[in-house]
């Protein structure tokens, strides 16, 4: 897969490597980091309990402590970014990611398993979405829009490509096997690509910054704090949807009947609708605030986990609307904060707003966990779709609020 990006990024581009090479490159080490950490419970976390003997919620839980820790670490990496640049930064977390990853291969009882997650964790904050953002933002500033949309269309194959190999894996290897092998890829592959392909230098951003672009910031109003407390307040909610699925979505569809395998392919389905909303985002992009991005990510989103929770005779509809909806949010989490309050500073903002997400993402596993245990699968589809109503509601009220004051409405390229 290769996408080419437009020629303001090319033409701006601070760094030695060619643009499509830097954010192609990006999009493919994202598939694997999300892969090997965020999305890997799906899979395992049923084998590693039965084996171990080790509650389900606990081993679902080492996901929750590496978010935990990925929270205390977002606002350190984003700065680290936004003063050293990104190079060093992503390795760190190719390097943390594989140490983590036979962490849990080793693991001999649940003390070592939990560090390991927490090792894991600081490399998942430091070379997931939020930090690919912040170094995509100091690179290309504020043309940096097509960048994040091509890095994300790669990472919506994460679950598609990931879970199938892990099941497969799994099966041929064991669950330390799949941990060795996605060690390997860390290790191996991702580490050395970044290495490669990021420049030596420090952060670029306040030299490749527009004059004119400049200029505009200093005569527009500053968002308020009311404003950036609600579009926190709807990241964090939709982190929060999207962790507890992504975590817990195989096992829901077992509950509902299907076999792991059948589970593993309508799972699947997940990851090409991502791909076909960022594409089509992508092509319409110029022409709409990111604000209606994030909005179309909380309906669809909204729409297909009611779908579950209901019943409906076409799953696969109600997994693609949660798929669409999953590839609007992750554009959303990096354009709209990009929008409003523009490239100056943007990593460390993105690393602060993470925070919270961080913190949401590592509580929702674990009340997942809990839910179905306590309540079942129907209880846990009820309660995560009213949860999406709320986020469409609050989305509403952060659109109303953009367009009824005179903040600023950059329709970025």
């Amino acid at each position: 897969m290769s996408v080419h990006l437009p020629e303001a990024i090319a033409a701006t581009s601070p760094v030695s490597a060619p643009s499509w090479l830097v954010v192609n490159a990006l999009g493919l080490a994202q598939i694997f980091a999300w892969g090997s950490s965020y999305y890997l419970p799906a899979v395992l976390a049923q084998p590693i309990s039965r084996d171990m003997n080790w509650p389900f919620a606990w081993v679902v839980g080492g996901l929750s402590l590496g978010l935990l820790a990925g929270s205390l670490a977002s606002p350190h990496v984003g700065a680290a970014i936004e003063r050293h640049g990104g190079r060093l930064v992503l390795a760190f977390s190719a390097v943390a990611i594989g140490t983590g990853q036979v962490g849990l291969a080793i693991a001999p009882n649940l003390s070592v398993y939990a560090f390991a997650w927490l090792v894991m964790g600081v490399g998942m904050a430091a070379g997931l979405y939020d930090a690919n953002f912040a170094v995509l933002g100091c690179l290309y500033g504020l043309n940096a829009r097509s960048a994040i949309t091509t890095v994300t269309l790669y990472g919506g194959f994460a679950s598609t490509v990931c879970w199938p190999l892990s099941a497969f894996l799994v099966s041929e290897i064991g669950w330390r096997g799949a941990c060795l092998t996605y060690a390997t890829i860390q290790i191996g592959v991702a580490l050395p690509l970044y290495l490669s392909v990021l420049p030596r230098s420090g952060s670029p951003s306040r030299a490749h910054l527009h004059e004119g672009a400049a200029a505009e910031m200093q005569r527009t109003r500053k968002p308020s704090l009311a404003l950036l407390i609600l579009l926190a307040a709807t990241l964090t909610l939709s982190a929060a949807l999207s962790s507890l699925m992504s975590t817990h979505l195989l096992t829901l569809l077992q509950a509902s009947g299907f076999a792991l395998s059948a589970a593993v392919g309508l799972g699947a389905l997940a990851g090409p609708s991502m791909v076909a909303a960022r594409v089509i985002e992508m092509a319409i992009a110029r022409h709409h605030h990111p604000i209606w991005t994030q909005f179309g990510s909380a309906s669809f989103v909204a729409i297909g986990l009611a779908g579950l929770w209901a019943k409906l005779p076409l799953i696969p509809a109600a997994l693609v609307s949660y798929g669409a909806g999953l590839g609007l949010e992750s554009i959303a989490v990096g354009t709209l904060p990009l929008s409003l309050f523009g490239a100056s500073g943007y990593a460390t903002l993105i690393g602060r707003l993470a925070t919270s997400s961080w913190l949401a993402q590592a509580a929702a596993p674990w009340i997942g966990a809990l839910l179905l245990e306590r309540r079942g699968a129907h209880a846990t589809l009820a309660v995560v779709s009213g949860v999406a109503l709320v986020n469409v509601a609050l989305t509403v009220g952060l659109g109303w609020m953009i367009f009824s004051t005179k903040l600023p409405r950059r329709v970025l390229p």
